[in-house]
């Protein structure tokens, strides 16, 4: 496993901030496969796989911002 893995389990074994950013970030990629699934694609659903896009990187900047912190301090950023 490298380091980096290694930090993202260890944060999602210690930390709930991480952990919950985590699992939303997981919840919107289902999502967008459930949405992608569909056989015809509307309007609508273009707009709301935009949306689930931009969620995603929000959660996924966060994490990555968690992570930094971590890897820098040795500490994770909001201990449990």
């Amino acid at each position: 496993m490298s380091q980096n893995n290694s930090l993202k389990q260890e944060l999602l074994d210690t930390d709930d901030e991480y952990r919950r950013l985590f699992e939303e970030h997981q919840n919107y990629e289902s999502r967008l496969e459930t949405l992608h699934d569909k056989s015809f694609f509307s309007e609508e659903d273009e707009q709301e796989e935009k949306r689930i896009k931009l969620q995603k990187l929000r959660l996924k900047d966060r994490m990555q911002v968690i992570l930094r912190a971590h890897r820098e301090t040795g500490v994770p950023a909001n201990p449990v």
